[in-house]
């Protein structure tokens, strides 16, 4: 039987599905996608589709590739995503289809608890904090008996606690085979899971770490494939822009600098006082911070503009000259063990790196690459990256014939997917656009307000809040505010904090920052009358259903800084090629993040709400038509109080139907 037939016969009201799950109900998109993807297997080819909210995406890739019999490999963007597959979407296809098929969950290295650091840092390491030490003990008793490893699964500690960087390896510190723990080693044991799985679930940044390692001829940590489908496709290729690229940290020195005082500390009292080896370059780092930091908060600054701040050239140059003494020093410790000759290679590879992204050493493919710094969070970090990825993303695609899928909600822009395939070098893909099942018309309303704000005003971030007053009262809660920069998400929090205040409203505000992305979101779904105000990060990979989420604020268009190095350089590059860069690259990249940021609002077939963009060019400027047309056909009103109205109708009818809000 042709795979296009089983799945048809599986999608069927008589199928596996069905059979299953009798709520299952046929959707045509679903199933002409699921057909679209079988026949894509079939021929080995590439297919590009985007498939709106509601269409049924997964179960549409899944149930053909379970069908198939061929080794599969699922890419998503997030852990989040790739979790959910593993853990619920892949064992209800599976049952429901009877496809007793092997299954693996592969992240990269730093999720994965390693137990020789364990062991280390119990023995030596200084932690910076008493709550670290606290962690570290949970992080025992979680070594103790854990399967995995996996630090998701040591509910008592953060994902992002400082103590995880003392206790995970890093591909330049991992002492692989002579490692005394190999054998027990999590990571080890996950990849020979995966060489062996049917089904290996991993995420982008695994997969391209992966790409970038054979273009090293260094190793190939992913299993072959028949076929490999990349959900949420459409961060591809930033993420691409950044692996095909070179970068390097003063966190990754830092880690070094740390790994060598308790190596020191360990082995080697009798070379001296390893604190006084390292601080020069220790005094380095913050020095370089510290003048960045004068700058602004968070920076990125093309290298070619740093003859304009000495200080910060002469620091980034000064690490060179430092880091001969320490070179001199690990030189020497070397012959003593296979953790000091580790440590010494992973110091001349860093220094190494840090000379090319500083242009002082050449790298392969150098035309077309633009270099910058970045300070975020306290850590800087330098960049080199390529301005163009499609060349490198066709090369990986090369070798035996596999079947590829790419699929989003969000790929095309007014239904052309040409911005998409042209980045990755997929012209010859076949693609397809099923768009959501949702009727928009009906569930939401959308509202430009016609009295609201020019976006150019200095003080517009606040000017939005004070015309969108009467909205969020009467929302009264379920608010996500959806701003593009950080200083607006902080200025938006705390105008809504003032005003719960002076009102002595019972509303929760949460703002993007004062706790983990995860925390907020399930504070967010268990208070009565949340608002959460964020940027990037919550305009995507975001999922609130029901009536705790009723009004989303887009506070401008999402065009990406001008100012921003790889958005300058890439304008540059594109301008050599003929291209118009704000045509070619801010429109349909502006136009894909405002469908990601408005479909947050309409997760389901009963969600009912207010999507307000508070950005008046979408109306006034010629470019706004293809941003207006690409949203989903919410109906429209640029009068304000028609919104308001339409919010207070809606909170009335939760009320009436005892519905939590």
């Amino acid at each position: 039987m042709k795979l296009i037939d089983a799945v048809e016969i599986a999608f069927s009201q008589e199928g596996a599905l069905a059979r299953a799950y009798p709520g299952f109900s046929v959707r045509q998109s679903q199933l002409d996608m699921a057909k679209a993807v079988a026949q894509t297997i079939e021929q080995r080819s590439v297919l590009v589709a985007e498939a709106g909210t509601g269409t049924g995406k997964t179960f549409a890739y899944l149930v053909p590739a379970l069908l198939s019999m061929g080794r599969v490999l699922l890419s998503t963007a997030s852990k989040t995503l790739q979790d959910q597959l593993f853990e619920r979407d892949l064992p209800t296809v599976r049952h429901a289809l009877a496809r007793p098929v092997t299954v693996a969950l592969l992240k990269g290295r730093a999720n994965y608890l390693c137990l020789h650091f364990l062991q280390r840092t119990e023995q030596e390491a200084r932690l910076p904090t008493i709550e670290d030490t606290k962690y570290l003990k949970s992080i025992q008793w979680f070594a103790k008996i854990t399967k995995t490893g996996d630090k998701v699964d040591c509910s008592d500690v953060p994902e992002h606690a400082g103590v995880w960087n003392y206790v995970t390896s890093t591909r330049e510190n991992c002492l692989g085979q002579s490692c005394g723990f190999y054998e027990d080693c999590f990571l080890v044991k996950a990849r020979r899971q995966a060489q062996a799985a049917e089904v290996v679930v991993v995420n982008h940044h695994l997969f391209l770490a992966d790409l970038a390692m054979r273009e090293e001829a260094q190793t190939e940590l992913l299993p072959t494939a028949d076929v490999v489908i990349f959900d949420e496709a459409h961060q591809l290729r930033d993420i691409a822009t950044h692996f095909f690229g070179l970068n390097v940290s003063t966190h990754q020195w830092s880690d070094l600098l740390r790994d060598i005082v308790i190596e020191g500390r360990i082995s080697a009292r009798d070379a001296g006082d390893w604190d006084r080896f390292v601080r020069p370059l220790e005094n380095c780092f913050r020095d370089l911070r510290a003048e960045l930091a004068l700058l602004r908060e968070i920076i990125r600054i093309p290298l070619s503009q740093l003859k304009e701040h000495k200080k910060i050239q002469e620091a980034l140059l000064q690490v060179d000259v430092l880091a001969q003494d320490l070179s001199e020093i690990l030189t020497q410790m070397a012959p003593r063990s296979e953790e000091w000759q580790k440590i010494l290679q992973r110091f001349l590879e860093l220094i190494t790196l840090w000379r090319q992204c500083l242009g002082q050493e050449s790298i392969k493919q150098e035309a077309d690459m633009v270099r910058w710094l970045t300070l975020s969070h306290g850590m800087v970090q330098l960049s080199c990256s390529p301005m163009d990825v499609a060349n490198a993303f066709q090369k990986c695609r090369e070798g035996d014939p596999k079947a590829w899928i790419f699929t989003s909600a969000t790929l095309s822009v007014q239904g052309n997917m040409s911005h998409f395939t042209h980045g990755l070098g997929l012209d010859q893909a076949q693609s397809y656009v099923w768009p959501s099942p949702f009727d928009y018309s009906k569930q939401a309303l959308l509202c430009i307000p016609e009295d609201g704000p020019s976006p150019k005003q200095a003080n517009f971030n606040i000017a939005l809040c004070d015309t969108l007053w009467p909205l969020l009262q009467a929302s009264d809660g379920g608010v996500f505010y959806l701003c593009t920069t950080l200083r607006a998400t902080q200025q938006v929090g705390d105008w809504l904090q003032s005003k719960n205040s002076e009102f002595k409203l019972s509303w929760t505000v949460l703002v993007q920052g004062t706790r983990s992305k995860g925390e907020l979101l399930d504070q967010f779904r268990s208070q009565a009358k949340p608002i959460l105000v964020g940027s990037a990060s919550f305009w995507e990979g975001v999922d609130v259903k029901g009536q705790s989420l009723r009004l989303v604020v887009i506070d401008k268009i999402p065009f990406a800084p001008p100012d921003d190095p790889l958005v300058a350089a890439r304008s540059d590059w594109m301008r050599n090629q003929g291209m118009n860069p704000f045509r070619d690259m801010a429109i349909p990249e502006a136009a894909i993040a405002l469908k990601q940021g408005s479909g947050r609002l309409i997760r389901d077939q009963s969600d009912r709400g207010v999507l307000v963009i508070g950005d008046n060019r979408i109306l006034s400027e010629q470019y706004g038509k293809l941003l207006w047309r690409s949203l989903p056909p919410f109906a429209r009103t640029r009068r304000l109080d028609e919104a308001v109205h339409y919010m207070k109708q809606l909170v009335t009818e939760f009320q009436a139907l005892g519905v939590k809000h």
